[in-house]
């Protein structure tokens, strides 16, 4: 039986008492308490986390997550906020984002033709691409302007224009539910279009990827163009999470949804972008609520026209 609105209150802040207790031994690092996810999310809304916490390195994780399983603490890891919906009313326990000493890209091989590269999962994507440009290294250039971390693009498999972060990765480095840190190499994952496969509360500490020497210029062109292309076609002008659903085998999402006549469509202050159907984007106030009121509307009005229903590719946050 569900409690009354005190009852959960008064649960509420005797879970936040247990927290600030429990992190007192585990963590004394910045805690950023209560803190509106909001400003840490692409999509610009979503409630409090109890506690905000940013991990250095892989031992302040480990001691982290361990504590918090220890004593029942409920706990999510946040790359750069920019494939989540979070609820209006937050998220309980404690969110854990990796901090910017967990951002290192470092050569591990090299070959005349090839060079590995590992990467720490806190680095965000863009640094990533830019570092190997620099370094006249082909094999991201689909990646640029893809917002987000490599922890994330690796547990999302990112990709874009034909191309997935799975096509370069060759180990992932994992903290894996028993708490212990595997290498795990590529043909172990199960990779599929827009998933990794691994288990639900397996994180990705770094990622290993194979790219090709090339020529600087060339990759340069290519990533302009490719960022030219984004500009053109996607609402970068506005808060949003990237593509909002998953594409179906048989048509790009955006084509069923714009071909349902919802582009423009709104709910409060969240739109179906009019330059890109498969964007939900936030004009500006927009709720948590009125986005999976508008997702959902999405859902109905493509499925009675198509048969289809559209997947989520964005993860929703909730209690």
């Amino acid at each position: 039986m569900l409690g009354s609105g005190s009852d959960n209150l008064h649960m509420r802040s005797g879970a936040g008492r247990l927290i600030e207790e429990a992190l007192a031994d585990l963590w004394q690092g910045v805690v950023l308490w209560d803190y509106p996810l909001s400003r840490l999310s692409t999509l610009k809304v979503g409630g409090p986390a109890k506690a905000v916490v940013f991990p250095g390195n892989a031992g302040e994780l480990l001691k982290l997550i361990k504590g918090c399983k220890q004593i029942g603490i409920q706990w999510r890891v946040m790359g750069r906020g920019s494939n989540i919906l979070v609820a209006d009313q937050g998220v309980a326990g404690v969110v854990i984002v990796l901090g910017p000493d967990f951002s290192a890209i470092e050569t591990v091989n090299e070959s005349p033709e090839t060079v590995l590269v590992r990467v720490n999962a806190g680095c965000s994507l863009a640094k990533l691409v830019s570092w190997s440009e620099r370094q006249a290294l082909s094999g991201l250039e689909f990646a640029a302007g893809i917002p987000g971390s490599i922890g994330g693009a690796l547990v999302m498999n990112a990709g874009a224009w034909g191309s997935e972060i799975s096509n370069v990765t060759t180990s992932i480095t994992l903290l894996e539910q028993d708490g212990q840190i595997y290498e795990r190499d590529r043909a172990a994952l199960p990779f599929v279009y827009r998933s990794w496969g691994a288990p639900v509360g397996t994180i990705a500490l770094n990622g290993t990827f194979r790219l090709v020497r090339g020529e600087r210029v060339r990759i340069a062109g290519a990533c302009r163009e490719v960022l030219r292309q984004r500009r053109e076609k996607q609402p970068l002008d506005l808060a949003s999470a990237g593509s909002f659903f998953k594409n179906p085998v048989t048509m790009p999402a955006g084509r069923l949804i714009e071909e349902a006549g919802l582009k423009g469509c709104r709910i409060g202050n969240a739109m179906v972008s009019d330059k890109h159907a498969n964007f939900i984007v936030n004009v500006g106030g927009a709720t948590a609520d009125e986005i999976k009121a508008l997702m959902r509307l999405v859902q109905e009005k493509v499925f009675v026209r198509s048969g289809i229903l559209l997947e989520p590719e964005v993860h929703i946050w909730d209690e």
